[in-house]
């Protein structure tokens, strides 16, 4: 077992035996000191499950953030990681490899590729020569609150990480980017950043018209990349497990 792992598997059982489930920055630290792991802030960050300790699958319990350095572990894995689908068109998409292309495998970079070589352009709007506004990556904060099945979550001052965000003709699109093929994905990644659009749109501060939300990913094959990318949105703007697949693509990149 990682330390890593030991420190959850400490305040797990901790809130468990409370049966209090949320828990703070305080905690983390402390459990963090008896392991020796150096840094906290990693703790809480579980991108899919194959980062989870056994603890949390066996009793099927995954972790949101609360905001002000407070967490909160919450029942039924199934409703807050989504599986990516089985892609089904798969795209030969020819290129000029730049310079800059593989030089280093950041979410920035990832897709910056995939806007460079007009696959974002080709998947999300089936035109090459689409010229969105782009917005960079950035954080920001926001209270919000929503449902996983009956349980209320309530959050505040919320901090949320946005990879990048596209917007044409009053269509907001939110993506996240990660250079592998993970399983499955936090659906907090992207459920938060589409309410605090959709917050915004609510109190009249964007005129937006659709708001829908992109994961892209990247991964490396004998030496050329694929790309594959997946459109989400939310049923139900209240609730975090409403995520629903409109469509996606893989493109694998030929160099010319």
């Amino acid at each position: 077992m990682s330390k890593k792992d030991l420190v959850l598997t400490d305040i797990f059982t901790k809130c468990q035996t409370k049966n209090d489930f949320v828990f703070d920055n305080d905690l983390v630290k402390f459990y963090c000191k008896k392991h020796s792991f150096g840094n906290p802030f990693d703790v809480t960050k579980l991108d899919d499950t194959s980062k989870f300790p056994n603890i949390m699958l066996e009793n099927d319990f995954f972790l949101l953030h609360l905001g002000e350095g407070r967490h909160q572990f919450v029942k039924g894995i199934s409703k807050g990681f989504h599986y990516f689908e089985e892609i089904e068109e798969i795209a030969e998409w020819k290129y000029r490899k730049s310079i800059l292309n593989e030089f280093d495998t950041s979410e920035s970079n990832i897709l910056s590729i995939g806007f460079n070589q007009r696959i974002i352009q080709d998947f999300l709007y089936e035109d090459i020569i689409a010229n969105p506004k782009v917005y960079f990556p950035r954080r920001t904060k926001s209270t919000i609150d929503y449902f996983v099945d009956d349980q209320h979550i309530q959050t505040s001052n919320l901090q949320m990480e946005i990879d990048l965000t596209m917007e044409l003709n009053d269509d907001v699109t939110i993506f996240e980017g990660k250079n592998k093929f993970p399983d499955n994905f936090a659906v907090y990644q992207l459920f938060h950043p589409f309410l605090y659009y959709q917050k915004s749109k609510a109190e009249k501060q964007l005129n937006i018209k659709e708001i829908t939300c992109c994961y892209l990913l990247r991964k490396k094959e004998q030496g050329n990349s694929i790309i594959r990318v997946y459109n989400y949105t939310f049923t139900d703007i209240d609730k975090m497990a409403s995520i629903k697949l409109l469509k996606s693509k893989q493109y694998n990149l030929v160099q010319r």
